[in-house]
């Protein structure tokens, strides 16, 4: 082979190299937040506090999660706070606060039962004025029983149709945690 070809191929070879791997992301992606912990508090003017409370500190696997739903009022207002915690790292980490520096990137859905008898509303926003879910209210209605789910979406499409208004179906993204806790209503 002539000199020329071997630093030809040399040269392209190196010209290979240093081209940048394609790949289909668009950009770096974020970890996922680890979530041991999830606290849904609810609150009355009256003072009543309900805590429907979420703990894996084994995560998926070993141990089962100890869920605990709660006992509401008939016919009352509470105001919800959610609050999300990675207990398996000291010191404890406190995702939420995650949660609110990247709002735009994050929305709970909150999804009762057919049998239980209420509503939850956003009560925050992100920058663009779209639904996050760290607070809310909820409003009961009269004496029932089932079940809130709550799921956190990371990078759901807030714009599309129904997600404003706490309808999962078109949001998209990735589940970052889901918890279904049972509730009654008295």
């Amino acid at each position: 082979m002539k000199l020329s070809n071997k630093l030809f191929l040399l040269l392209s070879f190196f010209a290979l190299l240093s081209l940048p791997a394609c790949n289909d992301d668009e950009g770096p992606e974020d970890p996922e937040e680890v979530i041991t912990t999830l606290n849904y508090s609810l609150f009355t003017t009256s003072g009543q506090v309900v805590t429907l409370s979420f703990s894996d500190l084994d995560g998926d696997g070993g141990n089962d999660p100890v869920i605990s739903g709660g006992t509401l009022m008939a016919n009352t207002t509470y105001i919800g706070t959610a609050d999300f915690l990675n207990e398996s790292v000291t010191p404890v980490e406190i995702v939420t606060e995650e949660i609110e520096e990247e709002d735009d990137e994050h929305q709970l859905f909150f999804i009762p039962s057919s049998s239980l008898n209420a509503t939850v509303t956003y009560s925050d926003m992100d920058d663009d004025g779209n639904p996050i879910g760290l607070s809310s209210t909820l409003v009961t209605g009269e004496a029932s029983d089932g079940q809130l789910t709550i799921i956190l979406r990371h990078q759901p499409d807030k714009a599309a149709e129904g997600v404003a208004a706490g309808n999962i179906e078109n949001a998209g993204g990735e589940t970052d945690i889901e918890v279904t806790f049972d509730v009654t209503i008295q």
